[in-house]
């Protein structure tokens, strides 16, 4: 009777370590199934424009929001941007209702967002705020805003006749219009390319087209471009580097090159998805927008077939798919204390990775520690 007594917490100690023993192997299991669940720790908000305003940027952002599903929050802001300013602030304040948002990451290429950015870092001051980019006075961004990033527009003034002149070339066209040369930076890229190219021992020949903001609109510019390329080429001959100013121009320059044999080092939008395809013929499905890898290769295939290889490039990626990838990643970091936002080392380290080749920091002014210009590595097909 004593032994039944003292057997009966023996089986139950026995059955409790079973269960246990059970509960852990089933929480083992979901979690290498379906992954730990970091996204009930904390959220990330990103703002961008709609697919039809900016594709780049919004694809950007759905490809971060499939990659954490559950902690990115994916906001677009208002087609008419300017006419809805409020309407653009107020869904920016709604992120920071969530005490779980953390950091909200803003891709948008807009200015009149940072009044936005002050009123939730007065309301909650432990936000990250990373803009890439947005266009609000720069001394103001690098006071609220914890790590700002943009293009470096003027620096590739340098950069593209550098490498036009790697890939061979001995003369470098610039083609624009009247409209486009009085914006500042525009003259201030051209006069670097100018300056690059008399100090690398290149011809600089500059070419004004009809203007497709007047008169007949692009058709006319376009059409120019493609009795005056071959003009060109014949003078010049083949090593010559074409680069235009204007986003339309790109389809004829690259169907010309494929067709001439000159080099087209990067155009206005460095970018695989910009005039690639059109002059190309390419067929990019929809499951295949987002892979780069993939468009890249078609296009060296291409360029194989066209005996231009060697003769055309760009940046691997666009950089609005980019900035929102890394703004995340460098986001995440921050958050879980593997990075801090000023740390320049870590950042191209972490560019290098999303990216996939070298991307290079630029301060955008001196004493200014978290405001950076970024210029990516190129892909030669």
């Amino acid at each position: 009777m004593g032994a039944a007594l003292h057997s009966q917490p023996v089986w139950r100690m026995c059955m409790t370590k079973l269960l246990g023993g059970l509960l852990a192997l089933c929480l083992l299991a979901a979690t290498l199934l379906v992954g730990p669940c970091l996204a009930a720790e904390y959220k990330i908000g990103v703002v961008t424009p709609t697919l039809s305003a900016s594709e780049d940027e919004f694809r950007g952002a759905e490809m971060t929001a499939k990659a954490y599903p559950g902690m990115i929050k994916h906001i677009t802001l208002p087609e008419n941007f300017s006419a809805e300013q409020e309407t653009a602030i107020t869904q920016i304040l709604s992120l920071a209702d969530d005490p779980a948002m953390k950091a909200i990451v803003i891709c948008a290429g807009y200015s009149g967002i940072l009044p936005a950015i002050q009123k939730v870092k007065e309301k909650r001051p432990d936000m990250r705020f990373i803009t890439a980019p947005i266009w609000d006075d720069p001394d103001m961004m690098a006071k609220y805003v914890d790590l700002a990033l943009d293009t470096d527009w003027l620096r590739r003034g340098e950069t593209i006749p550098a490498k036009a002149q790697k890939m061979g070339a001995k003369t470098f066209i610039h083609y624009s219009f009247p409209t486009h040369m009085t914006k500042e930076l525009l003259v201030k890229r051209r006069d670097a390319m100018k300056a690059t190219c008399e100090k690398l021992g290149m011809t600089f020949v500059e070419v004004s087209t009809p203007d497709p903001q007047a008169g007949n609109g692009p058709a006319a510019m376009l059409q120019f471009l493609q009795e005056d390329i071959p003009r060109q080429i014949t003078k010049y001959g083949k090593d010559t580097a074409i680069f235009g100013t204007n986003c339309p121009m790109q389809d004829v320059i690259i169907a010309k090159a494929l067709e001439l044999g000159f080099i087209m080092p990067e155009q206005c939008c460095p970018t695989p998805t910009q005039g690639y395809p059109a002059a190309m013929g390419l067929e990019i499905k929809p499951e295949d927008a987002g892979d780069f890898d993939k468009i890249n290769a078609q296009i060296k295939e291409r360029a194989a077939k066209a005996n231009v290889t060697g003769r055309l490039s760009t940046w691997p990626v666009p950089v609005g798919v980019f900035f929102p990838k890394f703004a995340v990643e460098a986001a995440r970091a921050s958050i879980e204390g593997s990075m801090s936002l000023t740390d320049l080392a870590a950042l191209s380290a972490l560019a290098r990775k999303v990216a996939g080749v070298e991307v290079s920091f630029s301060p955008m002014k001196d004493g200014i520690n978290n405001y950076y210009l970024i210029i990516m590595d190129s892909i030669i097909y």
